[in-house]
């Protein structure tokens, strides 16, 4: 039986390459975005939603449980940032990257964390950010965001030891996706978002005696 795993936020970005690489891996693989993708690869099966609210959240959970009898690897990835600062940005940015940044992988995992639980077998990949353990000064909310993310990866990890299910942290610099469109900057000054899909496929492919807690990734030449 073809092992599955659920990718959040998996039409773009790092999203779109942990899709298309465990698909190429053989996994059946269920992915949501809040828009429509008629593009991506025949064994991955698609769920609109909008994760920022916790109904659609419950209906995306409930999708995979139809679809499939197990969830062999959870990847928390949906999120986005607003810049901005905590003293002037605008009102309601907390709660909107809170919503989207955390709320939707505290509840999804919690939906599908059960039945980890009852194999005893599992691995969950939450995707933070090096914004969960830098303060930048124009981070405000989404900072704020990513430090709770890593916050409750780490909870997790010790919660879910005695179930072997191994949990993750992937803390990315600045990456090249749609956020940094319209940057005069060359791509080779950006991570790819091919090396952390490969970077996710390594961790998953180690002996489930071993685990790596986090993983910090930045471009060579450091942050942006």
């Amino acid at each position: 039986m073809n092992k599955t795993i659920v990718v959040t936020g998996g039409t773009k970005g790092i999203g779109r390459a942990i899709v298309e690489k465990f698909a190429k891996e053989g996994f059946l693989v269920i992915t949501c975005a809040r828009s429509t993708d008629d593009d991506l690869p025949d064994n991955v099966l698609f769920f609109q939603a909008d994760l920022s609210k916790k109904a659609e959240v419950l209906a995306f959970a409930d999708f995979v449980k139809s679809s499939t009898p197990h969830v062999d690897v959870l990847v928390n990835n949906t999120g986005y940032f607003l810049p901005g600062q905590i003293h002037n940005e605008e009102e309601g940015t907390l709660e909107t990257m809170i919503e989207t940044n955390l709320y939707s992988a505290y509840n999804l995992t919690r939906a599908l964390v059960g039945d980890m639980i009852t194999q005893k077998a599992g691995y969950i990949f939450n995707i933070c950010s090096v914004a969960s353990i830098v303060a930048y000064t124009n981070g405000g909310s989404y900072c704020i965001s990513k430090f709770a993310m890593l916050g409750m990866s780490k909870v997790l990890r010790e919660e879910l030891k005695p179930y072997a299910i191994r949990v993750t942290s992937i803390l990315p610099g600045a990456t090249f996706t749609n956020s940094w469109a319209g940057v005069e900057l060359p791509t080779e000054r950006f991570i790819a978002s091919d090396d952390i899909a490969t970077v996710i496929w390594t961790a998953y492919s180690l002996p489930s005696t071993t685990v790596l807690e986090e993983i910090v990734m930045r471009p060579q030449l450091g942050d942006l």
